[in-house]
Protein backbone atom coordinates (compact mmCIF):
# COMPACT_ATOMS: atom_id res chain seq x y z
CA UNK A 1 0.00 0.00 0.00
CA UNK A 2 1.60 3.38 -1.20
CA UNK A 3 0.70 6.07 1.01
CA UNK A 4 1.48 9.66 0.52
CA UNK A 5 1.91 11.86 3.29
CA UNK A 6 1.80 15.95 2.79
CA UNK A 7 2.79 18.05 5.13
CA UNK A 8 1.24 21.75 4.18
CA UNK A 9 3.54 24.55 3.47
CA UNK A 10 6.79 24.66 4.42
CA UNK A 11 10.00 26.75 3.48
CA UNK A 12 9.17 30.35 2.70
CA UNK A 13 5.45 29.33 3.07
CA UNK A 14 4.88 29.10 7.05
CA UNK A 15 1.03 29.05 6.90
CA UNK A 16 -0.87 29.97 9.54
CA UNK A 17 1.00 31.27 12.59
CA UNK A 18 0.30 32.52 16.34
CA UNK A 19 0.31 31.85 19.91
CA UNK A 20 4.19 31.14 19.07
CA UNK A 21 3.75 28.63 16.70
CA UNK A 22 4.01 27.81 12.95
CA UNK A 23 1.68 26.05 11.22
CA UNK A 24 4.41 24.45 9.09
CA UNK A 25 6.62 22.97 11.34
CA UNK A 26 3.35 21.58 13.28
CA UNK A 27 2.02 19.52 10.38
CA UNK A 28 5.78 18.29 9.33
CA UNK A 29 6.33 17.27 12.93
CA UNK A 30 3.06 15.15 12.88
CA UNK A 31 3.82 13.65 9.32
CA UNK A 32 7.24 12.27 10.32
CA UNK A 33 5.20 10.54 13.56
CA UNK A 34 2.66 9.15 11.24
CA UNK A 35 4.93 8.37 8.30
CA UNK A 36 7.37 6.33 11.29
CA UNK A 37 4.23 4.68 13.16
CA UNK A 38 3.24 3.16 9.41
CA UNK A 39 6.25 1.90 8.48
CA UNK A 40 7.12 0.50 11.87
CA UNK A 41 3.61 -0.83 12.91
CA UNK A 42 2.13 -2.32 9.89
CA UNK A 43 2.82 -4.41 6.79
CA UNK A 44 3.21 -3.90 3.16
CA UNK A 45 3.26 0.12 3.68
CA UNK A 46 5.66 2.16 1.49
CA UNK A 47 5.68 5.86 2.22
CA UNK A 48 6.06 8.94 0.29
CA UNK A 49 6.19 12.32 1.96
CA UNK A 50 5.49 15.39 -0.31
CA UNK A 51 8.22 17.09 1.85
CA UNK A 52 10.67 15.76 4.95
CA UNK A 53 11.99 19.06 5.85
CA UNK A 54 11.41 22.93 5.94
CA UNK A 55 11.22 23.27 2.55
CA UNK A 56 8.75 25.36 -0.24
CA UNK A 57 6.82 22.80 -2.55
CA UNK A 58 4.16 24.05 -5.25
CA UNK A 59 0.59 23.26 -4.64
CA UNK A 60 0.61 20.90 -8.43
CA UNK A 61 4.04 19.76 -7.36
CA UNK A 62 2.46 17.77 -4.42
CA UNK A 63 -0.08 16.36 -6.43
CA UNK A 64 2.36 15.59 -9.33
CA UNK A 65 4.73 13.54 -6.93
CA UNK A 66 1.59 11.42 -5.64
CA UNK A 67 0.01 10.77 -9.15
CA UNK A 68 3.93 9.94 -10.76
CA UNK A 69 5.00 7.46 -7.22
CA UNK A 70 1.11 5.45 -8.14
CA UNK A 71 -0.07 6.42 -4.46
CA UNK A 72 -2.87 4.56 -3.68
CA UNK A 73 -4.07 7.14 -0.82
CA UNK A 74 -3.06 10.90 -0.08
CA UNK A 75 -3.00 12.63 3.24
CA UNK A 76 -3.03 16.03 3.78
CA UNK A 77 -1.68 17.29 6.92
CA UNK A 78 -2.79 20.66 8.12
CA UNK A 79 -3.39 23.61 10.94
CA UNK A 80 -6.37 25.37 10.59
CA UNK A 81 -6.64 29.11 11.48
CA UNK A 82 -9.94 31.91 11.11
CA UNK A 83 -11.07 32.43 14.94
CA UNK A 84 -12.30 28.95 15.70
CA UNK A 85 -11.57 25.24 17.40
CA UNK A 86 -11.32 21.81 16.56
CA UNK A 87 -10.95 19.42 13.93
CA UNK A 88 -12.20 19.25 10.54
CA UNK A 89 -11.52 17.42 7.53
CA UNK A 90 -12.13 17.59 3.67
CA UNK A 91 -12.38 15.83 0.41
CA UNK A 92 -12.96 17.44 -3.14
CA UNK A 93 -15.89 18.87 -3.60
CA UNK A 94 -16.41 17.46 -7.01
CA UNK A 95 -16.87 13.73 -8.48
CA UNK A 96 -15.35 11.62 -6.10
CA UNK A 97 -14.99 7.29 -5.62
CA UNK A 98 -17.36 6.28 -3.19
CA UNK A 99 -13.90 4.66 -1.37
CA UNK A 100 -12.60 8.50 -1.08
CA UNK A 101 -15.94 8.85 1.02
CA UNK A 102 -15.76 5.93 3.03
CA UNK A 103 -12.20 6.33 3.66
CA UNK A 104 -12.48 9.89 5.10
CA UNK A 105 -15.83 8.69 7.13
CA UNK A 106 -13.68 6.18 8.85
CA UNK A 107 -10.10 8.50 9.74
CA UNK A 108 -12.63 11.64 10.30
CA UNK A 109 -14.36 9.38 13.08
CA UNK A 110 -11.34 7.80 14.14
CA UNK A 111 -9.31 10.94 15.03
CA UNK A 112 -12.75 12.55 16.80
CA UNK A 113 -12.97 8.89 19.08
CA UNK A 114 -9.29 8.72 19.84
CA UNK A 115 -7.72 12.51 20.65
CA UNK A 116 -11.37 14.14 21.71
CA UNK A 117 -11.46 17.01 19.62
CA UNK A 118 -14.32 19.55 19.07
CA UNK A 119 -16.25 17.79 15.96
CA UNK A 120 -16.48 20.43 12.95
CA UNK A 121 -17.70 18.34 10.78
CA UNK A 122 -16.89 16.34 7.87
CA UNK A 123 -16.41 18.93 4.35
CA UNK A 124 -15.78 19.31 1.20
CA UNK A 125 -13.82 22.14 -0.54
CA UNK A 126 -12.03 22.74 -4.08
CA UNK A 127 -8.26 22.25 -2.97
CA UNK A 128 -5.71 21.38 -5.43
CA UNK A 129 -4.06 18.76 -3.34
CA UNK A 130 -7.22 17.11 -3.51
CA UNK A 131 -8.88 18.02 -7.33
CA UNK A 132 -5.53 17.72 -8.91
CA UNK A 133 -4.37 13.69 -6.98
CA UNK A 134 -5.51 10.84 -9.14
CA UNK A 135 -5.97 8.47 -6.11
CA UNK A 136 -8.40 9.31 -2.98
CA UNK A 137 -7.36 11.64 -0.94
CA UNK A 138 -8.11 13.81 2.35
CA UNK A 139 -6.81 16.82 4.03
CA UNK A 140 -7.21 17.24 7.74
CA UNK A 141 -7.41 20.63 9.58
CA UNK A 142 -6.13 19.98 13.19
CA UNK A 143 -6.98 22.49 15.42
CA UNK A 144 -6.69 26.05 15.14
CA UNK A 145 -3.38 27.62 16.02
CA UNK A 146 -5.33 31.23 16.34
CA UNK A 147 -7.68 29.84 19.58
CA UNK A 148 -5.31 29.63 22.69
CA UNK A 149 -6.65 26.34 24.21
CA UNK A 150 -5.84 24.37 20.55
CA UNK A 151 -2.33 26.28 20.45
CA UNK A 152 -1.76 25.42 24.17
CA UNK A 153 -2.44 21.62 23.04
CA UNK A 154 -0.54 21.95 19.93
CA UNK A 155 2.67 22.95 21.46
CA UNK A 156 2.60 19.60 23.32
CA UNK A 157 4.75 17.13 21.43
CA UNK A 158 3.27 13.89 23.42
CA UNK A 159 -0.03 15.78 22.09
CA UNK A 160 1.08 15.45 18.69
CA UNK A 161 2.04 12.10 19.19
CA UNK A 162 -1.26 11.17 20.37
CA UNK A 163 -2.51 12.69 16.83
CA UNK A 164 -0.10 10.97 15.25
CA UNK A 165 -0.92 7.61 16.15
CA UNK A 166 -4.97 8.34 15.85
CA UNK A 167 -4.38 9.18 12.19
CA UNK A 168 -2.22 6.29 11.42
CA UNK A 169 -4.89 3.97 12.70
CA UNK A 170 -7.70 5.81 11.06
CA UNK A 171 -5.85 4.94 8.04
CA UNK A 172 -5.07 1.07 9.08
CA UNK A 173 -8.69 0.71 9.70
CA UNK A 174 -9.75 2.91 5.96
CA UNK A 175 -7.29 0.76 3.96
CA UNK A 176 -7.53 -2.78 5.96
CA UNK A 177 -3.76 -2.67 6.69
CA UNK A 178 -2.37 -5.57 8.67
CA UNK A 179 -0.17 -5.35 11.93
CA UNK A 180 2.96 -6.20 12.29
CA UNK A 181 3.03 -9.16 14.88
CA UNK A 182 5.21 -8.87 17.85
CA UNK A 183 9.60 -9.74 17.34
CA UNK A 184 8.74 -11.82 20.57
CA UNK A 185 7.46 -14.21 18.39
CA UNK A 186 10.98 -15.01 16.51
CA UNK A 187 12.45 -18.17 17.02
CA UNK A 188 15.72 -17.79 19.09
CA UNK A 189 16.67 -16.66 22.47
CA UNK A 190 17.81 -13.91 24.90
CA UNK A 191 20.55 -13.75 27.14
CA UNK A 192 20.79 -12.73 30.63
CA UNK A 193 24.03 -11.33 31.90
CA UNK A 194 24.32 -11.38 36.15
CA UNK A 195 27.15 -9.59 36.19
CA UNK A 196 31.07 -8.44 35.59
CA UNK A 197 34.30 -9.07 37.57
CA UNK A 198 37.94 -8.62 37.42
CA UNK A 199 38.38 -11.05 39.76
CA UNK A 200 37.62 -14.35 38.60
CA UNK A 201 37.35 -16.25 41.89
CA UNK A 202 33.82 -13.83 42.45
CA UNK A 203 32.66 -14.46 38.73
CA UNK A 204 33.04 -18.23 39.82
CA UNK A 205 31.47 -17.63 42.77
CA UNK A 206 28.17 -16.30 41.08
CA UNK A 207 28.30 -19.29 38.90
CA UNK A 208 28.19 -21.83 41.50
CA UNK A 209 25.34 -19.59 43.69
CA UNK A 210 23.52 -19.57 39.86
CA UNK A 211 24.07 -23.56 39.70
CA UNK A 212 22.75 -24.10 43.25
CA UNK A 213 19.91 -22.00 42.55
CA UNK A 214 19.09 -24.38 39.07
CA UNK A 215 20.51 -21.68 36.78
CA UNK A 216 22.80 -23.24 33.79
CA UNK A 217 25.47 -19.89 33.56
CA UNK A 218 28.97 -19.33 31.87
CA UNK A 219 32.42 -17.72 32.33
CA UNK A 220 32.99 -15.46 29.32
CA UNK A 221 36.88 -13.80 29.63
CA UNK A 222 37.15 -10.24 27.84
CA UNK A 223 39.84 -7.88 27.67
CA UNK A 224 39.59 -4.33 28.67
Amino acid sequence: MKITIDPGHGGSDSGATANGLKEKDIVLNVAKKLKSILINDYENVSIQMTRDSDVFVELNKRADLANDWGANYFVSIHVNAGGGHGFESYIYNGNVSSNTINYRTIIHDEIISQVGFYDRGKKEANFAVLRETNMPAILLENLFIDNKEDAYWLKSDENLKRLAIATAEGIAKALKLKKKTSTDTKTGYYQVVTGSFEEKANAEKRVEELKKAGFDSFIEYEEK
